[in-house]
C-alpha cells in the first residue's frame, strides 16, 4: 500500500510540474486556522498610526481575549483604496482560503463623486470575486455615510449601498463603521477625517458586535476537504487544457503504475 501511495503522489507530483498552479485542481489550504479577509481603505489600514492601532489589529486581540484563538486576520487594507482598484488587489489574497471576508470600501469614491452605479457595481464584483474562490465564505460589509446624508440625493443613495447589498448578498451589515467616531474632533486626527489611536479603537467595537457571533459560529465548522473545492470555471478550463496536452505522458506513467500494481498483488497471493 505504501509503494502505491508513493507512485500515485509521483504521478501527481509529475502533474504539478507540467501544469504549474492549474494541476492542483483548486487545492486550498486544509488548515483548521479560520482566516478572515479584510478589504478597505485608509480607515482599516490606520493611517497615520501605529502597526498595533488600526482596529483590525485590535480586533484580532479581542478574538484572542475571547477564545477564538484558531483565527487569523489578513489586512488587505491601502490608505486610498478604492471601491475600482479593490478588484486587482483581491487575486493575491485569494491564493488561500478565506472564511470571512470584511468589505470596507467606498467612501474614497463618495468623495470623488464616483457615480452611485458605479459604486454599486464595483462593490457587487469584489464580493462575487471572493465568492466565487471561497463559496462558503462568510461576508461582513462595512456601512459608510457622507456628513449630512439625508439632505443630498448622491449622499443620501450612498448611504443606501451598503444596506442594499448586505441584503442582497445574505451579508452581514457594520450598520456604520464610524459610529462614535465620525464628526468628533477627540476621537479623529488633525484632519478631522482619519480616525485617532481612541477611535480606532471604537471602530474596533463596532466591528467586534457583529463580527464576533459569525466568528464564533464559523470557529465550529471544520475545514472542508481542499480536494471538494470546486475550481473556477476558467481554471478549470486550464487545468483539463494541460491534462490533455500532456495526457501521453501522464498515460505512460499511469500504465506503468498499473503493472506494478498488478505484480505486488500477484506476489501478495503467491
Amino acid at each position: 500500500m505504501g509503494n502505491r501511495m508513493k507512485q500515485w503522489r509521483s504521478i501527481a507530483i509529475i502533474l504539478t510540474i507540467l501544469c504549474g498552479q492549474s494541476a492542483a485542481f483548486g487545492a486550498r489550504d486544509s488548515s483548521p486556522v479560520k482566516r478572515i479577509l479584510v478589504l478597505g481603505d485608509s480607515l482599516s489600514a490606520g493611517f497615520g498610526l501605529g502597526s498595533s492601532q488600526p482596529w483590525p489589529v485590535l480586533v484580532t486581540e479581542k478574538m484572542r481575549d475571547a477564545g477564538l484563538t484558531n483565527f487569523e486576520i489578513t489586512n488587505a487594507s491601502q490608505t486610498g483604496g478604492t471601491t475600482a482598484g479593490g478588484l486587482p488587489r483581491l487575486p493575491a489574497h485569494l491564493n488561500r482560503k478565506v472564511d470571512i471576508f470584511i468589505l470596507e470600501l467606498g467612501i474614497n469614491d463618495a468623495f470623488q463623486g464616483v457615480p452611485i452605479g458605479q459604486i454599486r457595481n464595483n462593490l457587487q464584483a469584489i464580493i462575487d470575486r471572493v465568492k466565487e474562490r471561497n463559496p462558503n465564505v462568510q461576508v461582513i460589509i462595512a456601512g459608510m455615510q457622507l456628513p449630512n446624508y439625508r439632505e443630498d440625493d448622491y449622499v443620501f443613495a450612498f448611504g443606501q449601498i451598503y444596506g442594499d447589498l448586505a441584503a442582497k448578498n445574505n451579508a452581514a451589515l457594520i450598520p456604520y463603521l464610524l459610529e462614535g467616531v465620525g464628526g468628533d474632533p477627540t476621537l479623529n486626527q488633525p484632519d478631522h477625517v482619519h480616525p485617532n489611536a481612541a477611535g480606532q479603537r471604537i471602530l474596533a467595537e463596532n466591528v467586534w458586535r457583529v463580527l464576533e457571533p459569525i466568528a464564533r459560529e464559523v470557529g465550529t465548522k471544520p475545514s472542508p476537504d481542499a480536494s471538494r473545492i470546486p475550481l473556477p470555471q476558467g481554471e478549470a478550463n486550464r487545468a483539463l487544457s494541460c491534462l490533455l496536452s500532456h495526457w501521453e505522458r501522464i498515460e505512460v506513467r499511469v500504465e506503468l503504475l498499473i503493472v506494478v500494481t498488478a505484480t505486488t498483488l500477484m506476489s501478495g497471493v503467491n
